[in-house]
This record gives structure tokens, C-alpha cells and sequence, in this order.
């Protein structure tokens, strides 16, 4: 028997989606200037950068207009790669950072699929400023579940799921796992599935 509790379905995750890409629209008016100024959506490895480009498509569906995309991997800029919380040999997963156009003076806006600590956070804008010096940067999130180690606070937030530290939340979605879906799971059960 599970405790597995479904926060998310399909349908929640589609309309949650299409609400955070009006509120970005809203939030940021399409670039009138013409000067690389406007918005860029930045997903975060792994998948951040699923709903990421989810949210690029609506936005661009939104504005008429292309809307910057990119994807960040934030391997290595996580502070906790040697501290063990990885379990003992385990590296991290790799993935290329693919931010194809300028970010001096443009908003960009960071999606991730889950806010927990803020460290995850802190780590894709320590990639962005190494890119160039965005105007400013936003953070979208499909779940904020509270527990913050940072002053990190998210701009758009699909659903607060407050949680406890024994739980955890798993995003699941199309592209990657077959499903899009939110549970929240008991961790030693997440621990189980993935052993």
C-alpha cells in the first residue's frame, strides 16, 4: 500500500501552466523596443527545462512573438557535490547549458519544477551571471513546497504544497517519465522506487 497522494493531474498541470504564462505576460510586457530587452524563459536541468519550454510555447502563443529560450545545468554550481547528501559515488548528472542569446539587460525568467530549499535557485542565476548581467531575474515554479535555507522567493508559483522534510514531491512529466503528474510520497518510498 502506498501514501503516495496525488496534488497534480494532467488537466492541473496544463491550466497551472497556462495561468504562470499569462502572469508572466502580464508581469512583462512584450519587448516594444526592439532592443533584446524583453523576457527570456530559462529552464532548469531537468525537468525545469520540460516545463520550461512548455511555458516558452505558451508565452510565444501568447505575445505572437518568439520568446528567448534556453536551458541551464547547474552540476556544477550545486553546493552540495562532496558534502555526501548524494549518496557515497554518485556524480552528478551532466547536462549543457544552451543560452543562445543575449542576456545583458533582458528579464529572464528561471522555471524549475520544484522550490524547496532555494539552493537550486541560487545555483542556475550563479550560471546566468556567468553568461552576462540580466536587467533582472524571476523565478517560476511549479511547486513551492516550502522549507527554505535561502532568501529565495519565487515570482510565479503553480501550487504551495506545504511538506514535511521526510516527504517528497515528485514531478512527473510526458516527455520524460510518460505521465505529467505531482505526488507527494513518503521519501523512504521514493528512495525504494529508485534503488
Amino acid at each position: 500500500m502506498s501514501d503516495r497522494t496525488v496534488a497534480l493531474d494532467r488537466d492541473d498541470m496544463r491550466r497551472t501552466l497556462v495561468r504562470i504564462a499569462h502572469e508572466i505576460i502580464e508581469k512583462n510586457p512584450p519587448d516594444e523596443a526592439g532592443d533584446g530587452s524583453g523576457f527570456a524563459i530559462v529552464g532548469v536541468h531537468r525537468r525545469g527545462a520540460v516545463l520550461a519550454q512548455r511555458l516558452h510555447t505558451l508565452t510565444s502563443d501568447l505575445t505572437d512573438a518568439e520568446i528567448p529560450f534556453g536551458t541551464v545545468d547547474i552540476s556544477f554550481y550545486r553546493d552540495d557535490l562532496g558534502r555526501g547528501d548524494r549518496g557515497a559515488g554518485v556524480g552528478p548528472v551532466v547536462h549543457s547549458t544552451q543560452l543562445e542569446f543575449p542576456i545583458d539587460n533582458r528579464t529572464i525568467v528561471i522555471v524549475d519544477d520544484v522550490l524547496y530549499t532555494g539552493r537550486t535557485a541560487r545555483s542556475a542565476i550563479e550560471v546566468l551571471f556567468d553568461y552576462g548581467r540580466p536587467a533582472r531575474v524571476q523565478l517560476a515554479v511549479l511547486v513551492d513546497r516550502g522549507h527554505r535555507e535561502l532568501p529565495i522567493r519565487p515570482d510565479y508559483v503553480g501550487k504551495n504544497l506545504p511538506t514535511a522534510h521526510d516527504q517528497r514531491v515528485n514531478v512527473l512529466v510526458e516527455e520524460i517519465d510518460g505521465s505529467d503528474e505531482v505526488t507527494i510520497a513518503p521519501a523512504a518510498e521514493h528512495q525504494r522506487r529508485v534503488a
